[in-house]
């Protein structure tokens, strides 16, 4: 099997995170508002990295690929399962603000189908990309061009940088453990996670243990 890129890693902690907030919205203990109001929270984190990492995408990967002649039609439908997503995001953050204030059962059934909804979104777009991008994207690793595309990528600071890390590597399996090590070297991922990554592993991580 073909190790993934960083957009793979990306896209499996995305997964990963929409998984564990299913998991934990079934079953529902009635009344647990500050149970919800920790979901909010970590979904909240989710939805900003799966933003930003779309907004890299609508900024940079896309018109690096328009460059190299891939079809506007289908960068198009990519820009297109974007704001369906966006939208998704939108309204299961609005079903888990509903829990976190009322704690309810009732409430916990419309955020898991709001989640249930969202995953389907999620999921459609990432293996349409996987499958129609994800070859391209690798025939130019390695690239001048990419490489100029991937430091767009990288700007951030240094603390959104670590919270970034930090939640890319909760709960990572072996495989993508190893596969991240190839594109960035393991004492820097440790600095960023551990060092910067505080406001992650202290207010978020815990929350899916």
């Amino acid at each position: 099997m073909t190790a993934p890129t960083m957009n793979g890693l990306i896209h499996h902690a995305v997964r990963r995170d929409l998984a564990r907030l299913a998991a934990a919205l079934d079953p529902w203990p009635d009344g647990d508002r500050a149970r919800a109001q920790r979901l909010e929270r970590a979904f909240a984190n989710l939805r900003r990295e799966l933003t930003h990492h779309h907004e890299g995408e609508d900024e940079h990967v896309w018109p690096f690929l328009a460059r190299t002649g891939v079809e506007a039609g289908l960068l198009a439908e990519m820009e297109a399962e974007h704001g369906a997503m966006s939208a998704a995001l939108a309204g299961t953050a609005t079903a888990l603000s509903r829990l976190a204030q009322s704690g309810s059962a009732d409430d916990a059934a419309a955020a898991r189908e709001s989640v249930e909804g969202t995953r389907t979104v999620v999921e459609a777009h990432f293996d349409h990309e996987e499958k129609e991008l994800e070859p391209l994207l690798r025939s130019h690793e390695g690239t001048p061009e990419w490489k100029a595309v991937t430091d767009q990528l990288r700007h951030r600071s240094p603390g959104d940088a670590g919270s970034f890390f930090a939640w890319l590597t909760d709960g990572i399996s072996d495989e993508d453990r190893a596969a991240l090590k190839a594109t960035v070297p393991a004492p820097l991922t440790f600095v960023l996670s551990r060092a910067l990554g505080r406001r992650y592993t202290k207010e978020i991580a815990p929350v899916w243990r």
